[in-house]
């Protein structure tokens, strides 16, 4: 049938649609950020409504439409009920999805953002960690081509002296003299976490979270990606 399509991809939000209907926004292996319609999900009877919630990886089968698509198929790939079900989990999944949602174009593929999103939705539900959203965030930004200067003072070069700061607009970490005309500060904590999510070193931070600097480099990734989009999320809010 001309128009009918398969993909598996991770639904980022729902909208209700009339009395029984929901549009979906799902990020896609193969077809990028796409916007369909799923009639009838909300009815009792719905054969594939409770598969077509936030965070859910899913195998759909879908028809192109003018502006939304119709969802004809779905099967559940991933339930992701822990991230669902857990207030905490849930406020660390959702900013992921909208960040996904903020960067993701529609028909457009990035198969490394959907690996991306994938394994971090599959990790915070099997780790339960704090560690994994802002992890995925400064992912993110490197993925979109702003990857931070850690190894030098991002305005002078200076790579001997202790670096102090994070500004946003110079793209990096800057020296205690060069923090003086600006920057956000961070603590040596914080920088340390902010190195292994970075540089390799992911599965130690997870294993042995830094406590308060976890929250630290969570708080500067938001900020910092927020300046990237030019926009706030706001889920933010949660974490």
């Amino acid at each position: 049938m001309s128009g009918l399509y398969r993909d598996s991809g991770v639904v980022l939000r729902t909208i209700k649609l009339g009395e029984a209907d929901r549009i979906i926004t799902v990020f896609t292996q193969g077809n990028g950020k796409v916007r369909a319609v799923a009639k009838g999900v909300r009815k009792t009877t719905s054969k594939f409504g409770a598969r077509l919630e936030p965070t859910t990886h899913v195998a759909l089968q879908c028809y192109r439409g003018r502006e939304l698509d119709v969802v004809t198929q779905a099967e559940t790939i991933e339930a992701n009920r822990a991230l669902r079900e857990g207030y905490g989990l849930l406020t660390h999944a959702i900013p992921m999805l909208e960040a996904v949602d903020q960067v993701a174009q529609e028909r457009e593929p990035n198969p490394a953002l959907y690996r991306m999103l994938t394994g971090a939705l599959r990790t915070l539900a099997t780790t339960r960690s704090p560690v994994v959203t802002p992890a995925f965030f400064w992912k993110l930004l490197s993925l979109e081509g702003f990857h931070p200067l850690l190894d030098a003072c991002a305005r002078c070069s200076e790579n001997d002296a202790p670096l102090v700061a994070f500004d946003a607009d110079d793209g990096g970490m800057l020296c205690a003299p060069c923090a003086r005309g600006g920057g956000r500060p961070v603590s040596p904590a914080a920088f340390d976490v902010l190195q292994r999510m970075l540089g390799g070193g992911l599965n130690s931070v997870l294993a042995d979270p830094a406590g308060p600097a976890v929250g630290e480099v969570e708080r500067l990734a938001v900020t910092v990606l927020e300046h990237h989009i030019e926009r706030r999320l706001r889920s933010a809010t949660l974490l």
